[in-house]
């Protein structure tokens, strides 16, 4: 059976797991450069990314992740895992932290501001409402969220998210930009996808609604890894949603 590896320093690699368990696939922890071999994708969870980044130099992870990434392994980076896979990464604290790259972008880490600062949003999602069915919105569980800046032209943006005259627009140690101080910017970018590689700003393994979990698993099996059984658990997850699931960790309904 093909399993995912879920990146298991810091953060929500749990819920993770257990979104995928929800599809049928299953999950595994992943600490150590040599387990990166059994596997072939990855989600780097929602976390701290300071913390997760030191943790990762600490076992001597971002050589192995660099070269997963370039090997062309499918990889979905949530929140923090989307700052770890941008090319460029701005907001940060003093001396920076290692990323490691792959998406053909430049993200704000913290673009919404701090913790207290965290909110729900609908998104409109047609790209993944066209391959996954169900409504054209997902709602966006946005924790110290970071955002996506720039792009490059191979870069497909699958959802942004329409800023508030009420919310940060910019936001670092030093200074704190809101609508009123004439940034033209009115919205930002929050989830993206180049080539086998996927990035959201936001939570979706926080939620009920498992399609950008289905949405990764036909990725993997669209590059030809584990192509029978992650066809067979997004076909198991069709046909069992109108039956009420049982789930094994706390969600956002």
């Amino acid at each position: 059976m093909a399993v995912v590896g879920v990146l298991a320093l810091q953060g929500s690699f749990n819920e993770h797991i257990a979104a995928l368990r929800r599809l049928g696939m299953k999950g595994v922890e992943i600490r150590k450069p040599e387990q990166l071999q059994s596997i072939s994708s990855l989600i780097i969870p929602g976390g701290e990314s300071t913390s997760m980044a030191k943790l990762a130099e600490f076992h001597n992870l971002f050589p192995a992740l660099r070269e997963f990434v370039q090997m062309g392994k499918p990889v979905w980076g949530t929140c923090a895992g989307l700052i770890f896979l941008a090319n460029k990464a701005v907001g940060q604290k003093d001396g920076g932290q290692e990323l490691v790259g792959g998406l053909n972008c430049t993200v704000h880490r913290n673009y919404f501001g701090s913790q207290i600062q965290s909110f729900e949003a609908e998104l409109l999602v047609p790209e993944l409402a066209s391959q996954e069915g169900g409504p054209e919105t997902f709602r966006g569980v946005f924790i110290r969220a970071p955002a996506v800046l720039e792009v490059g032209p191979e870069v497909e943006v699958l959802a942004d998210y329409p800023i508030p005259s009420n919310k940060v627009l910019y936001s670092s140690s030093a200074v704190e930009i809101q609508e009123e101080s004439a940034v033209p910017e009115k919205k930002v970018i929050v989830a993206i996808k180049q080539g086998n590689l996927l990035g959201t700003a936001f939570h979706p393994e926080l939620t009920a609604d498992t399609r950008w979990h289905s949405y990764f698993l036909k990725m993997v099996r669209d590059v030809g890894e584990g192509t029978s059984n992650a066809t067979v658990a997004v076909s198991e997850a069709a046909s069992s949603s109108d039956r009420q699931t049982k789930y094994d960790l706390p969600i956002f309904r």
